[in-house]
């Protein structure tokens, strides 16, 4: 049989950027071509439509043509539990492991408690300690930890040069996160330079983005900070007597992915290239950042929780083609306590299916050439080197948490995208745009927060918190949840006058957890007024069109207050002020439409409605 050459390009007539940019303007109707055009929130200009770069860089680290490591959390407090999570996770596709203790920088607040020579034995059970990685999280105590799994090991006949593990220390980053520290950086750092001749096959110090990202910083300060709290723990080792390549070598990266996709993956090219550019400055090369991608906690939701499998998908997949070492995906239930079975599956599986089913380890950078991720890869380097000069002038990432400065900074960035978010310019899926406002509760797993150890610290400084991105709308909801208030859709004419502003408005309503009451529409308006009344409700808002508003909204407002409608709202903007206090006057008390302050106005609704949130 004689195998025919696959022509599907073939079978499709070529397209020029001309008469593309025809079909453009026929859809846009006169507007603008600027209209597609949009500004990313580092005011990296984005079109609307790229070339290939046949120029692209292929950016790689050290595991090209090689699938990159899933790597499971492990946060589970008691031991023998943790275990056979452990072996369920191996067992289910997992090539490492990050175990999270109570000491740890990133327990949340779950974290292993560990701690005698028993417990790690139990932990241990079964487990093929030399055929796994290993990233061990606890805080000031992780180079004991550390030394209790090898000596765990030893017992079981693995010899420690066998273990592969990385420490996840990071004092920079923990005097930020924690706003206290049990020993100066600079000490932390001098004792991992000590233990350098420990970490056979593994990392000593880690420079994380998961810390700036989660309080809210942009890409641009996660970059440049990884680079300066890099460079800074390189600089101590060096100082230390260590060698600058093997000084290189036992620091690690840990960078965020989130639900941008193209942005993700054009980080982490950022991020290699950044970090070969600083070491290429100081005489060495030949050593690629080794890192590891976790989704981001600040997109996770604790309302609409299945839509969290959307956005770790994404993320895991733009880690993946960025090049990730490994890649950790947060259950989807993460945002509402300790995940499950069930969670932690998915988590395991989303990373299977991409590796095993859709094989995008096989191709080495597979976004070399393509125009978006390029300009975004060369924007994001070329700015976050300039941001990291920035740094390193003022004295260094260090010098400015010990200020609070960099504090204030990722606030500030944190401030202006929540105010994104309330106003819906930053819609969240499930959260402010479409959400299940009759969403059945997610199972998590009821057990003990970690227990951290007490100090007398060393040294502290300005606590940089973790903001959430849809904190606010889950506390609008959680405060509604209990008194389940209700508006009438008062929705006016036929359904094509209504329908667009009606689920407009419900969509509006339901992200603040009150229920929107919907029909199919009244010509009738003593019918939409009895039915009103019926609703049992005091909240009814208007939806029809401008021209309907204009001949019936007085006359509608004016008959819902009459029976006793508490609060009248029109979904949509008078044409004016003449109009506006005309419509007013006729009792309609409030207006939403698009550039509100949503969660502003949602509050506002629920007091209304006798709910404090």
């Amino acid at each position: 049989m004689t195998v025919q050459p696959a022509t599907l390009l073939e079978n499709f007539p070529p397209v020029t950027e001309e008469q593309w940019r025809a079909a453009v303007a026929k859809a846009l109707k006169g507007s603008p071509f600027e209209r597609l055009r949009r500004m990313s929130p580092e005011g990296i200009p984005l079109e609307p439509l790229y070339r290939g770069d046949r120029n692209g860089r292929v950016t790689v680290g050290g595991r090209a043509g090689q699938p990159w490591t899933v790597i499971q959390r492990i946060e589970i407090p008691d031991p023998a539990e943790a275990n056979r999570i452990i072996l369920a996770d191996l067992e289910g596709g997992a090539g490492g492991l990050e175990l999270v203790f109570a000491d740890g920088t990133g327990a949340r607040p779950h974290g292993l408690g560990a701690r005698s020579e028993g417990d790690f034995d139990r932990l241990f059970e079964g487990v093929l300690l030399d055929l796994i990685r290993l990233r061990v999280d606890a805080g000031a105590a992780t180079a004991e930890t550390v030394a209790a799994i090898e000596a765990a090991a030893e017992r079981r006949g693995i010899a420690p040069a066998a273990l592969s593990i990385d420490r996840l220390v990071d004092p920079i980053g923990r005097l930020a996160a924690c706003g206290r520290l049990s020993e100066t950086v600079e000490a932390t750092i001098r004792a991992a330079a000590g233990d350098a001749s420990k970490a056979r096959n593994g990392t000593l110090l880690e420079a994380d983005g998961r810390i700036a990202h989660a309080a809210g910083a942009n890409d641009l300060q996660e970059l440049a900070g990884l680079m300066s709290t890099a460079v800074a723990y390189w600089r101590g080792l060096v100082e230390a007597g260590l060698e600058a390549d093997r000084a290189a070598r036992l620091i690690g990266f840990t960078i965020v992915a989130d639900q941008d996709q193209f942005r993700t993956i054009a980080k982490l090219r950022a991020l290699r290239r950044l970090w070969a550019n600083a070491l290429e400055a100081a005489g060495v090369s030949g050593v690629p950042a080794r890192i590891h991608a976790e989704t981001a906690w600040r997109m996770m939701s604790r309302i609409g929780s299945q839509t969290n499998l959307l956005r770790t998908t994404i993320a895991a997949f733009a880690a993946g083609l960025g090049g990730a070492d490994s890649v950790a995906v947060l259950p989807f239930t993460a945002a509402v306590g300790l995940p499950d079975d069930f969670a932690r599956r998915l988590a395991r599986n989303t990373q299977t299916i991409l590796l095993e089913e859709s094989n995008l380890w096989r191709v080495a950078d597979p976004a070399a050439g393509s125009g978006l991720v390029e300009t975004e890869t060369n924007e994001l380097a070329e700015r976050a080197w300039i941001l990291f000069q920035q740094i390193e002038a003022e004295g260094g990432i260090l010098a400015l948490i010990r200020k609070g400065q960099w504090q204030e900074r990722v606030a500030a960035v944190a401030t202006e995208r929540e105010k994104a978010i309330a106003r819906r310019k930053l819609p969240l899926t499930g959260v402010s745009e479409f959400p299940d406002i009759s969403e059945r509760p997610v199972a998590v797993l009821d057990r003990p927060a970690a227990e951290p150890a007490e100090f007398d610290p060393a040294e502290t400084a300005v606590a940089m918190p973790a903001r959430r991105l849809g904190a606010a709308f889950e506390q609008l909801r959680s405060a509604a949840a209990a008194a389940a208030p209700t508006v009438f859709l008062a929705n006016v004419g036929r359904i094509p006058d209504f329908n667009a502003r009606a689920t407009w408005a419900k969509n509006l309503f339901e992200a603040g957890g009150i229920a929107a009451l919907g029909n199919d529409g009244f010509a009738d308006e003593a019918a939409l007024v009895e039915a009103f009344r019926a609703s049992g409700t005091g909240l009814a808002c208007l939806c029809s069109s401008d021209a309907l508003y204009a001949e019936a909204a007085e006359r509608i407002a004016g008959a819902l207050k009459a029976v006793g409608a508490t609060l009248v709202i029109l979904a949509g903007k008078p044409a004016d002020g003449e109009t506006e206090m005309r419509w007013r006057t006729a009792g309609i008390d409030l207006f939403v439409h698009v550039g509100i302050d949503v969660a502003a106005t949602l509050k506002g609704l629920l007091a209304r409605a006798g709910v404090a949130a």
